[in-house]
């Protein structure tokens, strides 16, 4: 008995040791074939073992709120997915229903045919009104009208134009028609005037023809920049933009007023680029 027992624990023993053995042989080997592979292959992982995992982005995540809070707002027909319990509905003439449930709604829209659209979703509780499919797509043609009326904000464009102080009097009612017109256009004009080869022309002869280039625009034009001397005095600069909303109606009311004619008869310039002037 006591020989079996014995022999049962040594082979339980020479068990164990081949165990360990092959273990400690198989990482040996491992690291072996690791260091004679190339290192694109060693580095390359399993198949088994790459773990697909969607990007994450705060931006896309922010895009995506502001795209369904721009739906949520948008005119647009919710049928019959209603989120609240009890809506205030207006009807298709705009005269107020008061407050329903959501289930009466669909009953009513079943009945008469009518599509429901959100009016004001933040109120307490949210408005809603029912619209006939003709009145919707009128509402979408005048929206989409007035989003084309309205102006698109852009970059100022800046023109640039120079000659001469000794330019002919035809020359520049030329130049002063070009300007006017980049004017309209909403753009910005830089115009650069020379001093002339004559010495004996005024000092100020430069600024005059910036004012009077003005002048022939009156209403339409200020001065973005004031006639200024540069490159030594050989040359003056100035910058005229288009008036803004606002300053051309100013200028009608000082336009209207004797006051202001008097003002302009005394200075001897209109009173719109007299008063505009910065």
């Amino acid at each position: 008995m006591a020989a079996l027992l014995l022999k049962r624990l040594t082979l339980r023993t020479i068990k164990t040791e081949n165990t360990c053995i092959r273990r400690c042989l198989g990482k040996y080997v491992v690291q072996k074939t690791a260091l004679a592979e190339p290192s694109h292959i060693a580095s390359a992982p399993r198949r088994s073992c790459l773990i697909h995992a969607k990007a994450f982005s705060t931006e896309d995540t922010q895009d995506k709120r502001e795209k369904k809070k721009k739906n949520e707002t948008a005119f647009r027909n919710v049928g019959r997915k209603i989120n609240e319990r009890i809506i205030q509905v207006l009807d298709e003439k705009g005269n107020d229903l008061g407050p329903m449930h959501r289930a009466n709604v669909i009953r009513l829209m079943a009945e008469q045919d009518l599509r429901l659209v959100p009016r004001d979703p933040g109120a307490e509780p949210p408005r809603y009104q029912l619209m006939t499919g003709t009145q919707i797509y009128q509402e979408r043609l005048r929206r989409r009208g007035m989003e084309r009326a309205e102006p698109k904000p852009g970059p100022t464009l800046t023109k640039e134009l120079t000659f001469s102080s000794n330019i002919g009097q035809h020359d520049l009612d030329t130049k002063s028609k070009q300007i006017q017109q980049w004017i309209e256009k909403k753009y910005k004009v830089q115009i650069t005037i020379k001093k002339g080869k004559n010495t004996e022309e005024p000092e100020n002869k430069m600024e005059e023809i910036c004012n009077q280039i003005l002048q022939t625009m009156p209403g339409i034009a200020t001065f973005s920049s004031r006639p200024q001397p540069i490159r030594g005095g050989k040359a003056v600069t100035c910058v005229l933009r288009p008036l803004s909303q606002k300053e051309e109606n100013a200028c009608r009311s000082a336009q209207g007023t004797p006051r202001g004619d008097a003002l302009n008869r005394e200075n001897g310039n209109h009173g719109a680029s007299n008063a505009l002037h910065q």
